[in-house]
């Protein structure tokens, strides 16, 4: 899970209050603007599959096939149905701040 810093994970709520920090604008007005551009990332990744974010990263949605699997307290063989995916790729720059970070 994403974290801020001190174990706590960063919310959407989180997202707004820092912006509403740095800018003179209303809570109101932040969260319809966040709340925009979530809608647009999900929408870019429905549709094409990719969200390419220079800098950050890349979220990439495949299909997974149907597969054999297995009830861990029951022990019992179920099929898990074919679903889409999200992977979140780090860019190599963030990748590369992230570990001189340490």
């Amino acid at each position: 899970m994403s974290s801020n810093g001190n174990g706590k994970t960063l919310t959407k709520a989180d997202i707004v209050d820092r912006i509403y920090e740095k800018i003179d604008m209303n809570r109101a007005e932040i969260k319809a603007h966040v709340e925009t551009l979530l809608d647009l990332m999900k929408h870019s990744i429905k549709k094409d599959h990719n969200l390419l974010i220079s800098g950050f990263g890349k979220f990439e949605a495949y299909d997974k096939k149907a597969r054999k699997g297995r009830n861990p307290q029951t022990s019992e063989t179920i099929t898990l149905t074919p679903r889409k995916v999200v992977v979140f790729r780090l860019s190599r720059k963030f990748r590369s701040e992230l570990n001189d970070q340490q």
